[in-house]
């Protein structure tokens, strides 16, 4: 162990004897060490003239490693900046470790720093010592900054937290910028000094973030986070679908980095799931789910939950968004998707595996699955009564596939193609049957998929059981029957285990709901051929 510097022994050592305002950290700062890893960067905030950058480099960089030291030096007008610079240099010269000073203020040296960084892709800073100016805005400043540039897992120290010379709640005490920045961060780091401490020690749980990105760098990549944009995600989820709805949102949230903005119009779900949707929304910083009502002259409310995707486009209050389907599996991340450039149409979206090119009853030409949609809002809302009137003329009562055949008429020449990847449909079903529409089809685009669309009914009649020429069967992983030899179907399950839903699969409630379902499909059966047999004997 190193002997302290300010010892007689380190003679070589230019402190001056009346200004330590250090050694006394030292015990506890040594046993901060353990959480700090190899070689690690610091940043120190107000310098003097090194006694605690001298410390840090001898025992917690004794490995390697390097500090920054950030100082006015009084800009170098005066003598007496002169000379500090001149001893902190010195000072930091003995240790024979790696060092660099900036001799500015606080806020345009971190600026620099963080400038620095964003253009050489620097490592960011593993310990963090805030001794900078008392004021309470500057305190508060050079936090937010240096925050910025801590890495996950910083030791970040506030000096001065219970400094005598000012009141405590005064705005020229460190105390008052430092609580209001604790209150910013809020759940972001942990607390590792008593209240009673002078300094307040932190440990940041947050990944590092930059927050913007420099105009006269070139080649700028566009950055959603720095920029302050989140993907927008709308799905539309009555009780029955909460559950399957949790596996979208998890999905979302471990396969995605940035901001989040998950959208969700209510058709009926009751306090409790709206509870436990929100848990999986909670999981990390910068994820956020808003519930929206129905409006009151809603489609919904009149026709049912088929036609909220609809409803949705009216009430949701962004411009652009990826509309989900609640028996979606998110696999990777959807950052590509989110990205896609419409080339000035409404919306993009994936053929229909089962249908490339239509069903019968409605126009022949290519389309699209409603199941992932991603919308321009701003231009569809141009001609949205046209879309609305177009589903009470004929969507209600004419077409098969409601508001999927109304999205297809409304939307026709007004949308792009994209891969399968985003809205694989059909897996281990009619996606491997032969069809010459499915010669259209990228079946490539099927193998590694980014989203999986689970379709068919949740609780499939025993017709669609029992047919011989559509086997496995379609339907959705949770129902009475299970998505047989559906590739992805464990991956739901597993999914599933990850939400507020946990334990369901073994839960007395799908036990009994897998018997009530299955007998109702086997009653429904018996009274359809009963049935039959009545018509036909009644011919006879």
């Amino acid at each position: 162990m190193m002997e302290n510097p300010t010892s007689s022994v380190q003679s070589d050592y230019t402190f001056t004897p009346s200004q330590d305002w250090f050694t006394f950290n030292i015990d506890t700062w040594r046993t901060l060490f353990n959480l700090v890893k190899p070689s690690p960067r610091i940043l120190e905030i107000g310098s003097w003239e090194g006694r605690s950058a001298v410390f840090l480099l001898k025992e917690l960089c004794a490995d390697g490693g390097e500090v920054v030291c950030l100082d006015h030096f009084d800009l170098m007008a005066t003598a007496a900046g002169r000379e500090r610079y001149r001893k902190l240099e010195h000072n930091l010269t003995l240790t024979g470790k790696k060092f660099s000073i900036i001799d500015e203020f606080s806020v345009p040296g971190l600026m620099r720093l963080l400038h620095e960084h964003i253009q050489s892709k620097s490592s960011g800073f593993d310990w963090v010592y805030v001794d900078g100016s008392h004021e309470a805005d500057d305190t508060f400043l050079d936090g937010e900054l240096a925050w910025r540039l801590a890495n996950k897992g910083a030791v970040i120290i506030f000096d001065d937290y219970h400094w005598d010379v000012e009141d405590e709640e005064s705005i020229h005490h460190p105390k008052r910028g430092i609580d209001a920045f604790l209150a910013l961060h809020d759940g972001e780091y942990e607390r590792l000094s008593s209240p009673s401490q002078y300094q307040l020690i932190l440990q940041k749980k947050s990944d590092m973030r930059i927050g913007f990105l420099l105009k006269d760098v070139q080649e700028v990549q566009v950055d959603d986070d720095a920029f302050g944009y989140s993907m927008n995600i709308a799905l539309t989820i009555n009780e029955d679908y909460a559950m399957p709805a949790a596996v979208t949102v998890q999905g979302l949230v471990d396969h995605n980095e940035g901001k989040l903005r998950i959208y969700i119009l209510d058709c009926g779900i009751s306090e409790s799931s709206r509870k436990k949707l929100a848990s999986a929304a909670a999981e990390r910083q910068g994820v956020s789910m808003l519930f929206l009502e129905l409006p009151k002259d809603s489609l919904t409310a009149e026709h049912g939950a088929v036609w909220a995707k609809l409803d949705m486009l009216r009430v949701l209050p962004v411009e652009r968004v990826l509309y989900l389907d609640g028996d979606t599996l998110i696999r990777k991340p959807i950052m590509d998707l989110w990205r896609t450039d419409l080339q000035g149409k409404s919306c993009a979206a994936a053929l229909d595996v089962g249908f490339p090119m239509a069903h019968e009853g409605i126009e022949r030409k290519p389309y699209f699955n409603a199941g992932v949609m991603l919308l321009d809002l701003a231009k569809i809302r141009l001609s949205i009564d046209k879309l609305f009137g177009l589903a009470k003329d004929k969507g209600i009562s004419k077409f098969t596939f409601k508001d999927q055949d109304v999205l297809n008429e409304h939307f026709n020449g007004d949308w792009i193609k994209i891969s399968l990847t985003w809205n694989a449909t059909g897996l281990g079903t009619y996606a491997d049957l032969p069809s010459h529409d499915r010669l259209a089809i990228d079946f490539e685009e099927l193998k590694d998929p980014a989203i999986i669309h689970f379709t068919g009914p949740v609780h499939p009649d025993a017709a669609v059981v029992l047919n011989p020429w559509v086997q496995p069967y379609t339907a959705k992983p949770w129902g009475y029957a299970g998505s047989p030899k559906h590739p992805f179907q464990a991956q739901w399950w597993a999914t599933l285990e990850r939400t507020a839903w946990q334990g369901y699969r073994q839960s007395a409630e799908y036990k009994e709901m897998m018997i009530e379902q299955k007998e109702k499909a086997i009653q429904s059966a018996i009274r359809a051929m009963e049935n039959r047999l009545a018509e036909v004997n009644a011919d006879t």
